[in-house]
């Protein structure tokens, strides 16, 4: 079983990078404060700091667990800030409308990020397994994780607190998974109230991060029985996902 203490130690490295980072960022804010500030569902402004915050957090928290699991956190982080930053204002959602733009020749931001954080996943799996299918599945767990936290971000509170809800109850498991759920739940908690009080906004850099992290700690802690049923949940998730994408594209259904 993990120390208490190494669990202990990354929760609050990444909560205290997180608060830390999240302050200095919304003091300075790189390139004017107009970059880091969206519109959410209910028309009310609020900033990306803290989704960059959780990003660093969770990621140097998780490099001092295992460097593939703070890689893979840190590349999603980075692919999430681009279509932040690059994507704001595209209305184009879902796999389907950006693989469909490439086969037109447009690299879109959405593409540009499903596959940064595949190869992110990849490159975590060859990392965090031995064996060939088992870094396959871990890269899917990894990856799909990510995607699947971004895509429940659509109103308040939803991504973090899926993150928590999911990563939390991992906290008490032996060897690694503790200590990397440790990590991102230090960073996930942090946010959250800013997020349910509709101050702060995770935007796709600080979603894809906190589920990259999340899905590095259940890969990690996995064997191949249970990395093919999450890995079978997360498609399933990401399909159903597409769906409704396109369902809210074609009626105008509300987005975050």
């Amino acid at each position: 079983m993990i120390p208490r203490s190494a669990r202990a130690s990354s929760f609050a490295l990444a909560a205290s990078v997180t608060r830390a980072a999240s302050a200095v960022l919304r003091a300075r804010a790189p390139g004017g404060a107009v970059r880091w500030e969206r519109t959410n569902h209910a028309g009310r402004t609020v900033g990306l700091y803290a989704g960059a915050a959780a990003a660093a957090g969770s990621a140097l928290a998780s490099f001092r667990v295992h460097r593939g699991a703070g890689a893979a956190v840190l590349a999603a982080g980075l692919c999430g800030a681009y279509d932040d930053v690059v994507g704001a204002g595209d209305p184009r959602r879902g796999f389907r409308a950006h693989l469909g733009a490439l086969r037109h020749g447009e690299v879109t931001s959405g593409a540009v990020k499903l596959f940064g954080i595949t190869a992110a996943g990849l490159a975590a799996g060859a990392l965090l397994k031995e064996r060939p299918v088992d870094r396959v599945l871990a890269a899917t767990v990894v990856a799909g994780t990510a995607h699947l936290v971004n895509l429940v971000d659509v109103r308040p509170g939803r991504a973090a607190g899926l993150v928590l809800a999911l990563g939390a109850p991992r906290v008490l498991r032996p060897g690694a998974e503790g200590e990397l759920s440790a990590a991102v739940t230090g960073a996930a908690v942090t946010v959250l109230p800013g997020d349910l009080g509709e101050r702060a906004m995770l935007g796709d850099t600080g979603a894809h991060a906190l589920g990259a992290a999340l899905g590095a700690a259940v890969a990690v802690g996995s064997g191949r029985a249970a990395l093919v049923l999450h890995s079978a949940g997360l498609v399933a998730a990401a399909v159903y996902g597409e769906r409704v994408s396109v369902f809210a594209r074609t009626f105008g259904a509300a987005e975050r």
